[in-house]
């Protein structure tokens, strides 16, 4: 199985990268399921029901969000009715939404998506490291499902190196989202699991992490505020990891990174 996972998408610029280049890229490398991370994808902040949408449509299975997953009012609304959008899943209890799903893929492959949220420099929610694992006991990966891709959406690359090794085994893929900067470090743990730091934005890099860079800018030279953010709107570059599964154990075979469009250096992967 061939699954691709795609980094934050940052406001319009992002957005119009996944509707340009995605059909494409799925298109040319086979891909059977597709994750992107889309809780920048509204004005930088949260995820609409229009912009779900256009995800959607341009090839997204599933789409996982972030700490900015109820920003925008009316994801409260239609998440509960979308069940290809999926929000942490170790917010508290009563929470709308669901924080794991089970998705048939384009051959017929089960996948379970699950995303999460990091407590170090976050926001308190529950533990992450226990919730993922009673979701991925509830459906083992080659029992009951082909694939696990987790969406561990952290901003500390501790915190998710070490869920990286606690589900070592159990997980196709444990990706690493919310700093929107790709790591090198994409690699195949010792027990078969796919992994890297941070998948990245699918964003204008010339900016401070998807933002026009006068205002936090200021912020770092004052600390005073001046303004709101605002996501830069240049050429975005696509940037997220490409995973080949084993068909009999549903673990890594291959990960590479994907890097398509924009400043950054271009990364295609051979599959």
């Amino acid at each position: 199985m061939r699954f691709l996972f795609l980094g934050d998408v940052m406001g319009r610029a992002g957005r119009d990268a996944i509707s340009e280049r995605l059909p494409g890229l799925v298109s040319n490398y086979g891909f059977d399921f597709v994750v992107i991370n889309g809780e920048n994808a509204s004005h930088g902040r949260g995820l609409t029901e229009p912009h779900f949408r256009a995800l959607r449509d341009a090839g997204a299975d599933i789409v996982t969000l972030g700490d900015h997953a109820f920003d925008q009012r009316e994801t409260i609304s239609f998440i509960e009715r979308e069940p290809t959008l999926v929000r942490p899943l170790n917010y508290p209890p009563g929470t709308p939404g669901r924080g794991a799903m089970m998705v048939e893929g384009r051959n017929g492959h089960r996948v379970l998506v699950v995303n999460a949220l990091g407590r170090v420099f976050m926001q308190p929610v529950d533990d992450p490291f226990r919730a993922i694992e009673a979701a991925l006991a509830a459906a083992p990966l080659g029992e009951v499902v082909d694939a696990v891709i987790v969406d561990f959406h952290t901003e500390a690359t501790s915190e998710i190196q070490a869920m990286g090794h606690f589900l070592d085994g159990r997980a196709s893929l444990v990706v690493g989202t919310h700093t929107h900067i790709p790591t090198a470090d994409h690699r195949i743990l010792r027990g078969g699991t796919a992994f890297m730091a941070d998948a990245g934005m699918c964003g204008d890099f010339d900016s401070i992490i998807g933002t026009e860079t006068d205002e936090p800018l200021n912020r770092f030279l004052t600390g005073i505020p001046n303004g709101r953010f605002t996501p830069a709107e240049g050429e975005a570059t696509l940037c997220g990891v490409a995973v080949e599964t084993d068909p009999k154990t549903g673990l890594a075979r291959k990960v590479l990174p994907v890097r398509v469009g924009g400043s950054l250096g271009q990364a295609l992967p051979e599959l």
